[in-house]
Parts: C-alpha cells; sequence; structure tokens
C-alpha cells in the first residue's frame, strides 16, 4: 500500500517591498512520504519569494513532468517555472524549453556546491535561468516553522526575506545568486 501525502494549510500573507506585491495566499501544501519539512518549507519560502496571483504548487515529486511550482497564463503557457532542490541538468533544460522563466532554488550547503560545479558548464546556454542557493542552515530554520496549520507573514524588502510566524523569531532567508538569466542581444 502506497504511503499518502501529508497535507499542511497555510495562511500566508505577503508585503514584498522590492515588487510591489501585497497578498494574502491560503495555501494547502502537500508534503511527500519521501520529502523533508526542510523541503516543504524551502517551497513555502520559494512560493512568497515569487508569488503571484496564478503560482501554484504542483504535484513535484510526485510526477517528473511537473516542477514544484508554476505559474501558468491563461492559455495554459508556463510562465514560471521553479524546481526546489538539485535537478539535473537535462530537467532545467526541458524547463528552459517550455516556460519563460525557470528559477530553482537549492539548499544543502556544501553538497549544493558539488552539485552545481558540473551542471553549471552544462545549463550556460540557458538564458531564462535562475540559480538561487539558501545558505547553510537557513532551510533548517524554516523547518522550525512547519506546522500542519500555520500563519505565517512574509516581508521582503532590499533583497532580504524575514518568514515567521506569531509565535516566534521570524527567520531570515537568505540566499546567493549563482545564476542570472542572460539579457537577450537586439
Amino acid at each position: 500500500m502506497a504511503l499518502k501525502s501529508t497535507i499542511y494549510k497555510a495562511d500566508l500573507q505577503i508585503a514584498d517591498m522590492d515588487r510591489h506585491y501585497y497578498a494574502d495566499h491560503a495555501l494547502t501544501i502537500a508534503l511527500h512520504p519521501s520529502e523533508t519539512d526542510e523541503r516543504m518549507m524551502v517551497r513555502l519560502a520559494a512560493f512568497a519569494l515569487f508569488a503571484s496571483e496564478r503560482l501554484e504548487f504542483c504535484k513535484g515529486l510526485s510526477d517528473v513532468d511537473e516542477p514544484d511550482l508554476w505559474e501558468t497564463d491563461l492559455t495554459g503557457a508556463i510562465v514560471q517555472w521553479i524546481d526546489v532542490g538539485q535537478p539535473d541538468d537535462r530537467r532545467i533544460l526541458k524547463a528552459a524549453g517550455r516556460a519563460e522563466q525557470v528559477r530553482v532554488i537549492s539548499y544543502g550547503g556544501r553538497a549544493s556546491e558539488i552539485w552545481w560545479k558540473p551542471v553549471e558548464s552544462r545549463v550556460a546556454r540557458v538564458r531564462n535561468l535562475t540559480v538561487l542557493n539558501l545558505r547553510e542552515g537557513c532551510a533548517a530554520a524554516l523547518a522550525g516553522l512547519a506546522q500542519r496549520t500555520m500563519r505565517l507573514q512574509c516581508t521582503i524588502q532590499d533583497g532580504q526575506m524575514w518568514l515567521g510566524d506569531a509565535a516566534s523569531e521570524p527567520v531570515l532567508v537568505e540566499w546567493e545568486r549563482w545564476r542570472e538569466p542572460v539579457a537577450r542581444s537586439s
């Protein structure tokens, strides 16, 4: 018998002063049986960082043809493809051909650096790729916020993100920008 996902609910208030995006989101997040609280909360932080009215959680680990999050336009075209973790270069290349923007949020300290070294050269030609690496310890701090029902506030200003609830200190979510999209020359 297959294990079922555990369902988490999050009321997320976002005040993104960098993008002038202010919204409340009622989210349902499925924690895959093989997924950790760390990974789930990094997915939630990725949602907050790139939030839009049409951004949604996907099947992710349960379906190799879907990212962790995506945003589609009204025609069904993929605007944002967001993967969390360390996807292989084939997955990134496939995503780059399907989406306007591809974003990868890696975490895991030294393991992320080891993953990125060979992948970086293989995706060098991808023009629509952003790769962010969470600072070491950040994912573990985010996991400390995980509860089956969450009420979280997220503030983003001057390239810094704070995520927290009323019961604990907010977590500073910091990242290094390993890759930015390449501007098209005219």
